[in-house]
């Protein structure tokens, strides 16, 4: 012990080392910890942005199946807004174009139930209130028969891909008419 006693004596810095030692331990612990926990949130992080990437992927092929035939189907209706328009213009009963008129009915009907089968749906607003976001106002023409903003005639159908729109509609719309002024023989 006498030993130990003068030992301690020569080198007071024995325990102050220890101490010393202990507080590096304990600094290089927490330091240590702090950078496990930087490492594991950086991984929960990287695993939300691989999960985010991947559900982005899964609605862009979902968006790609839904609007592939998007381009080819606004081709298509300029051919459907011919077969409508001859229609309009052949009459019902001339019986010389009766078998014409009964052939592009039928071709008319077989378009429209495939552009059904593929989720093209025709928007003829006829009678409804005026939607901006799916008619194009063309024209305004004052009506007391119906609300005002509501669609008199429609010039061309509007059309939706799988509710996405393809076409607006493009109509009349009805507005208020105008005050009637008294005119100078009533006033007097």
């Amino acid at each position: 012990m006498a030993d130990e006693q003068k030992l301690d004596e020569q080198n007071p810095n024995v325990e102050t080392n220890a101490e010393a030692g202990s507080e590096d331990l304990v600094a290089r612990v927490q330091l240590l910890e702090e950078q496990v926990a930087a490492a594991q949130d950086q991984a929960l992080r990287t695993a939300a942005d691989l999960q985010n990437v991947r559900r982005r992927a899964e609605q862009d092929v979902e968006k790609a199946h839904k609007f592939a035939l998007e381009k080819f189907a606004g081709d298509l209706l300029p051919v459907i807004d011919s077969l409508e328009r001859g229609l309009e213009l052949s009459s019902p009963d001339d019986e010389s174009i009766r078998p014409m008129r009964e052939g592009i009915e039928l071709t008319l009907k077989m378009f429209q139930d495939t552009l059904k089968r593929f989720n093209l749906e025709a928007i003829d607003p006829h009678g409804e209130p005026f939607n901006a976001e799916q008619h194009q106002a063309m024209a305004m023409q004052e009506s007391a028969d119906v609300e005002p903003n509501s669609v008199l005639k429609v010039f061309q159908k509007g059309y939706q891909l799988n509710g996405r729109l393809l076409r607006p509609a493009m109509v009349v719309v009805s507005k208020s008419p105008a005050p009637v002024s008294p005119s100078i023989d009533e006033k007097a």
